[in-house]
This record gives C-alpha cells, sequence and structure tokens, in this order.
C-alpha cells in the first residue's frame, strides 16, 4: 500500500520519533567489540578487525570487518544480519570437554545414500554450530575406517575437522597442531 505524502510536519515528525527507536535496537544487536573472535559459518573463527559504517545496496549499515584467522580472508558483515548468518561467539572453555565427549560417542550416520547424507552434513556445518559440525567429524571419521569416502566427503571431513580444531586452540590458548592433536587421539 503506497505511503500518503500529504502528511502535515507535525504528523512527519510524530512518525520520526517512532521510527528512531528502531535504529537504536539494531545498534543493541552489536554485541561483539573489536579485537572479539568469532565463529563465521563454514568458514570458522575469525577475529573482529573493525565495526564501520557501508553502504550496502544504497543504505548505510553499520558493519562487522572479520578476518578468518585459518586463511587471512576479509569479511564484512552487517551488525544487523550477524545473528541470522549464524556468527556466534566461540565456545567457552567448560564446552571444549562437551565437544570432546561428543566426538568420543560411537554414533554413525546410518544414512546410505551418499548424496543425501552428503547435504545433511553439509547443512550441519552451514548451521556454524560447534556440536552439528563435531558429529559431522566424528560420523566421517568412523565411514572412513570402514570405507573409503568420496571425495567430497573426505573434504567435508577436512572442513569440520579443521573448525573444530581452530575453534578449540582459540579457545584452549593452544596452537591448532595441538587441539588437531587433541580431536585425533579422541576420535581414534
Amino acid at each position: 500500500m503506497p505511503a500518503v505524502k500529504s502528511t502535515s510536519k507535525k504528523t512527519q515528525s510524530k512518525s520520526k520519533e517512532k521510527a528512531q527507536p528502531k535504529p537504536k535496537k539494531e545498534e543493541s544487536k552489536e554485541e561483539y567489540s573489536v579485537g572479539e573472535y568469532v565463529v563465521y559459518p563454514m568458514h570458522g573463527v575469525g577475529k573482529i578487525n573493525a565495526i564501520q559504517k557501508q553502504t550496502i545496496l544504497g543504505k548505510r549499515k553499520q558493519c562487522y570487518v572479520l578476518e578468518i584467522a585459518s586463511n587471512k580472508m576479509k569479511v564484512m558483515v552487517p551488525v544487523e544480519n550477524a545473528e541470522m548468518i549464524g556468527i556466534r561467539a566461540i565456545i567457552k572453555k567448560k564446552d571444549v570437554k562437551k565437544v570432546l565427549e561428543l566426538l568420543k560417542k560411537d554414533e554413525v550416520d546410518t544414512e546410505e545414500d551418499w548424496k543425501i547424507r552428503y547435504q545433511n552434513n553439509m547443512n550441519k556445518i552451514k548451521s556454524g554450530d560447534i556440536y552439528s559440525v563435531a558429529e559431522v567429524c566424528r560420523n566421517l571419521y568412523k565411514r572412513a575406517k570402514d570405507k573409503e569416502l568420496s571425495l567430497m566427503e573426505r573434504r567435508l571431513y577436512e572442513s569440520a575437522y579443521n573448525l573444530i580444531s581452530n575453534e578449540i586452540a582459540l579457545t584452549r590458548e593452544v596452537s591448532v597442531e595441538e587441539a588437531g592433536n587433541l580431536i585425533s587421539e579422541v576420535l581414534a
């Protein structure tokens, strides 16, 4: 429905007053600060190097400027979309134990159709949830012990393994290699 343009200045100023709290709500979503590490789904841990205004599709938006730790890729994410995209804080030290316990479990994805299994696993990795990524890592590792993985599934396993390693390394303040060794020990 088109907006009526013949409103008085008094009505316009009232509507502007009502519209102003909305940007404040968006600003309150800015829960991360410069220097903080966050997880960007599919890419892993990134450091917020800046929070700055950018013009996106003709609109000025506050954006996080992230540098992904594993490959130094720079990413800009509008603050208002961060939660929807799946940006989240890195796990706490106490949660590392839960991830390792999940990796130890003997459960395996029983889906035999590799295409469906691949898509399910890809969706889990895209979610950015560390526990879902750990499930993918565990399931593909255990499947590889019984049967050779396809090239695509091997890459998915490596991606899940690296995502977990990088996050655990940062959380535990150890090298990525040490975190990877810990994961390998738990999986074996």
